[in-house]
């Protein structure tokens, strides 16, 4: 397991974690709880890709986006995209862009 999903992963163990509205929407659109998508990340065993964000409204252009699918304790399989947050330099939490059922 590489060292980003470790601290995925930690952030996520720890409840430092917090949902875009776009994700919320997701989420709900697919009938998927806060839960369901903490247990598919703490079930992963790979960041499926890294991708650099093309947002405009994003804070830093470029920055590092992992993606992860993986299933939630029932089996469901979960689609999230997310980015590692850090405020003065410390590492904060994992802020989910994209939370839904993977395709």
């Amino acid at each position: 397991m590489n060292d980003i999903l470790v601290r995925i992963k930690r952030a996520v163990l720890a409840g430092n974690y917090a949902f875009s509205e776009k994700a919320r929407i997701e989420m709900e659109a697919d009938g998927l709880t806060e839960l369901d998508v903490a247990e598919s990340i703490l079930n992963s065993v790979a960041v499926s890709k890294v991708v650099r964000s093309t947002s405009a409204r994003r804070k830093q252009s470029g920055e590092r986006l992992y993606v992860i699918q993986s299933t939630n304790l029932s089996g469901l399989l979960i689609y999230t995209k997310g980015k590692l947050v850090s405020e003065a330099e410390v590492e904060t939490y994992y802020f989910l862009i994209s939370s839904k059922k993977a395709i």
